[in-house]
């Protein structure tokens, strides 16, 4: 099973509303998982669970929502460096252009560059180093 596959299984989940879907290939098994509050739509700016209390501010730190976010093309481990001792490809506030390296996405033992596919600037990075993410996770937001 290539990658190809596995993106195809995958569209096959969001677009048919599953919550999951295990395929097993000889000694390979592979399973996708939607995140339980994901809905079979376009991914949108995240809705705060609650309003907050009149007077209270938002969390220090908060970035505006708007801007255009990078998904994930696959599901894997993300790797915000390309080592444990190395510095982060992209942190709030750099700039980046069409082409650059943002991260690395594992999956199936296979190291996936992931790209910026336009001119920026990131203005959060929407995911921790190590986390496992999902097909069209989104995983940065640029200004």
């Amino acid at each position: 099973m290539n990658i190809d596959e596995i993106r195809a299984l995958a569209a096959i989940v969001k677009e048919n509303g599953l919550e999951s879907l295990q395929v097993t290939e000889g000694e390979l098994s592979v399973l996708l998982q939607m995140p339980k509050a994901a809905a079979p739509c376009a991914p949108t700016a995240p809705v705060p669970s609650a309003a907050p209390a009149a007077g209270v501010a938002p969390a220090e730190g908060a970035v505006n929502s708007t801007g255009k976010e990078i998904l994930s093309p696959m599901v894997g481990m993300f790797y915000a460096a390309p080592s444990p001792d190395s510095q982060p490809f992209v942190r709030p506030g750099d700039a980046v252009k069409k082409g650059d390296v943002l991260c690395i996405i594992e999956a199936m033992k296979l190291m996936n560059e992931i790209t910026a596919e336009e001119d920026g600037v990131i203005a959060e990075v929407l995911v921790d180093n190590g986390q496992v993410v999902e097909f069209s996770q989104p995983l940065f937001r640029l200004q």
